[in-house]
C-alpha cells in the first residue's frame, strides 16, 4: 500500500516530480561519466608506463634520486651477479644515466643520457636503433623533445660528457630514431644510446643506474640496489589521478545538492499541503512511523525513478564514449600528464555504477527523511483542521 501511495504521489505531482528526476539522473551520470574518465586514464597509463619504462619492477642503486639531478654522476654501481644473470637470460635490463649537454642548432641544454642494451626486448623502446655503426654512435630521442628541439632523424647533435675521472669530451652522435610515446619518464630530457657505447664513454664497465625486471614477484634485496615495485614507482601517477578526482567531487557536490534542495523543498511543500490527508490516515488507523515511512519513500522514489531516466540517455553515451574516446584536439603531452594520448577512453566497473547508485540513494533517504521529522509531533484532530501542532 505505501508503495501504490509513493507512486501515485510523486506521479501525480507532474512537471516538479520529473524535474527533480532530471537533476537526480544528471548526477548519476555526471559521476559514473568522469571518474570513468579517471578510471580509464589511470589504467591506460599504468599500462603504457609499464610496456614503456618501468616492466615488473625496478632496482635503483642506492644513490639515485629522480628528483636530485645533482646525484646522477654519482648514481652506478656494478650489477650483481644475480641480476646479472637474469639479464644475459631476457628477464631484466641494466640502463645507465649520465648528466650531459647538447649543443643543438648552437644552443645548450642539459639533458640526462641514458645507455641501454639495444638487442632488449623487455620493454618498448625502439633500442634496434641504437647499433652503433660506421664509428657513429646513434641515438633515439622521443618525439615531443625531437620537435622542441627541432630535430629531425639523420641529425647530428654535437654531445659533451664527463668520465668517471671528470674529464670532459664531446662528440656528435646521429639521431637514427624518433619515437612517439605517451610515456614521459623516456622520452622528456633525454637521450638514449647504447649500453655498451655509454660504459665506454664514461669508463664505467659492467655498471648501471637502474635494473628493470620482467617479473614483478622477484623482489631479492642486494646491498647498495633498493627495490621499488610498481606500486611505488606509479605512485605519482596514483596521486595525480587521486588530485584530479577530488578536484572534479566539487562538481559532484554541486550537482548532488541541486538535487537535494530540490528533494528537501518538495518534501517540506508536501507536507504542509497534505495535512489533511496526514489526519485522515491517522484517523483510519495508519500510525505515525508509517506515514513518515510514505513520505520518505516518496522521496527514495525520485532517485529510484532516476535510476532508470538516466539509463535511457546515459547508456547510449556511456557506450559512445567507450567507443570513440574524448578527444583533446591538441597532443596531451604539451600538458605534461604521462600516459595521457590524443583521446581518453573511459573505463566503467560495477563497483563504480554501483557505488555511484548507493551514494545517490543514500543521500537522498537522508534528505527526504529530514523533512518529515515534524508528523511524529503530528496530531490527527491538527491535521484534519489543517494545522500543524506546535
Amino acid at each position: 500500500m505505501i508503495f501504490k501511495l509513493a507512486m501515485k504521489n510523486i506521479l501525480g505531482a507532474g512537471f516538479r516530480t520529473w524535474l527533480n528526476i532530471f537533476i537526480l539522473s544528471l548526477s548519476y551520470f555526471a559521476i559514473i561519466a568522469l571518474q570513468g574518465f579517471y578510471v580509464g586514464w589511470q589504467d591506460d597509463a599504468s599500462r603504457e608506463m609499464k610496456n614503456w619504462d618501468f616492466a615488473g619492477g625496478q632496482y635503483w642503486q642506492e644513490t639515485y634520486d629522480p628528483y636530485d639531478p645533482f646525484t646522477l654522476e654519482d648514481s652506478h654501481a656494478a650489477i650483481p651477479e644475480d641480476l646479472q644473470k637474469l639479464i644475459v637470460e631476457g628477464e631484466a635490463i641494466s640502463i645507465l644515466f649520465s648528466p650531459a649537454t647538447i649543443y643543438p642548432e648552437g644552443r645548450m641544454r642539459n639533458i640526462v643520457l641514458k645507455g641501454i642494451d639495444p638487442d632488449q626486448n623487455l620493454i618498448e623502446l625502439p633500442t634496434k636503433y641504437l647499433v652503433d655503426s660506421d664509428g657513429e654512435i646513434n641515438c633515439i630521442i622521443g618525439s615531443g623533445f625531437a620537435d622542441n628541439l627541432n630535430i629531425k632523424e639523420e641529425d647530428y647533435i654535437v654531445l659533451r660528457w664527463r668520465d668517471k675521472n671528470g674529464t670532459y669530451d664531446a662528440r656528435d652522435i646521429k639521431v637514427a630514431h624518433i619515437f612517439s610515446t605517451t610515456v614521459l619518464t623516456v622520452e622528456s630530457n633525454q637521450i638514449w644510446i647504447s649500453l655498451p657505447t655509454l660504459q665506454e664513454m664514461l669508463g664505467l664497465p659492467n655498471e648501471a643506474t637502474i635494473i628493470t625486471i620482467k617479473d614483478e614477484m622477484y623482489s631479492k634485496e642486494f646491498s647498495g640496489w633498493q627495490y621499488r615495485d610498481l606500486d611505488f614507482l606509479l605512485l605519482d601517477l596514483t596521486n595525480l589521478i587521486q588530485a584530479k578526482t577530488v578536484g572534479s567531487s566539487i562538481m559532484y557536490a554541486i550537482l548532488l545538492f541541486l538535487a537535494m534542495i530540490a528533494i528537501f523543498d518538495t518534501q517540506i511543500l508536501a507536507i504542509f499541503r497534505r495535512r489533511k490527508e496526514m489526519g485522515t490516515m491517522m484517523a483510519m488507523g495508519m500510525t505515525r512511523p508509517k506515514i513518515i515511512q510514505l513520505f520518505t519513500f516518496e522521496g527514495v522514489l525520485h532517485a529510484v525513478l532516476a535510476i532508470f531516466m538516466g539509463a535511457i540517455y546515459g547508456i547510449p553515451l556511456l557506450r559512445h564514449f567507450e567507443k570513440v574516446g574524448m578527444k583533446f584536439g591538441a597532443d596531451a603531452k604539451d600538458w605534461g600528464l604521462s600516459g595521457l594520448n590524443d583521446a581518453l577512453y573511459p573505463v566503467y566497473g560495477w563497483k563504480l555504477v554501483v557505488g555511484t547508485i548507493i551514494l545517490v540513494l543514500i543521500t537522498t533517504t537522508i534528505v527526504s527523511f529530514l523533512p518529515t521529522r515534524r508528523i511524529a509531533k503530528l496530531k490527527p484532530t491538527d491535521a484534519l483542521r489543517g494545522k500543524m501542532t506546535k
